[in-house]
């Protein structure tokens, strides 16, 4: 997806972490070759990820998770302290239920595996662009699976409104604001002062957090 402003051109800048040589080269022609992308930068670890990401201004990050020095993981967590609104996609092997919790709760916006196929990947990355938090089903699988143990065990009560509560569901499910508005049936106004209200009561600053927390404290 793209953008034409006065015959302007809006890209979505994208950062590759990725130790595979072969692979971090296919997804750069990948992406490159396909309208409306553009590769920034491209890195076998993420051992000076912060620096890269204030100087590149990337839209969307591929962060693979098992890499040599900083591994994914860890280097998302060091990209959140500098910026927390760049769109982290995690782009792995890995779909165990730790790896998928960690990096939610480190702040990723989405968990897609390598295995995906290109033009399915090329859709995750617009729909991570424009706010929402994609996943392979597989790993959706597994979120409503720990959901569905979350409330059994129960969990902290933040006074949370039905329809706070609602709109919080559907922000775990990786709606976008367009999307819960379509979906609920209000403006995208009222889907912004709902989200204000569940950041202040769960004490978070951004989506990322509060889906973490909701994971955390089996909120929804």
């Amino acid at each position: 997806m793209y953008y034409l402003y006065n015959n302007y051109v809006s890209m979505i800048r994208i950062v590759i972490y990725e130790d595979n040589p072969q692979l971090r080269e296919g997804l750069t022609m990948l992406l490159n070759g396909s309208d409306g992308f553009e590769v920034v930068g491209a890195f076998k670890n993420c051992n000076n990820a912060i620096e890269e990401v204030k100087t590149l201004i990337p839209d969307v990050i591929l962060m693979d998770i098992d890499m040599p020095g900083i591994n994914g993981l860890e280097g998302l967590k060091r990209i959140r302290t500098v910026d927390p609104e760049v769109k982290v996609l995690m782009l792995t092997v890995f779909d165990d239920n730790r790896s998928v919790f960690e990096a939610i709760r480190s702040g990723a916006n989405g968990y897609v595996l390598k295995k995906t196929a290109p033009a399915k990947l090329l859709e995750y990355i617009q729909e991570a662009n424009t706010g929402g938090a994609p996943m392979t089903s597989s790993i959706a699988t597994q979120v409503l699976q720990m959901f569905s143990r979350a409330h059994s065990a129960g969990g902290e009560d933040y006074h949370l409104s039905d329809r706070e509560k609602q709109v919080l569901h559907h922000l775990v499910n990786g709606y976008s604001y367009k999307m819960i508005a379509a979906e609920m049936f209000i403006s995208i106004d009222t889907v912004r002062s709902h989200i204000k209200k569940i950041y202040e009561k769960l004490h978070v600053n951004s989506k990322s957090e509060a889906v973490a927390k909701a994971f955390k404290d089996n909120i929804v």
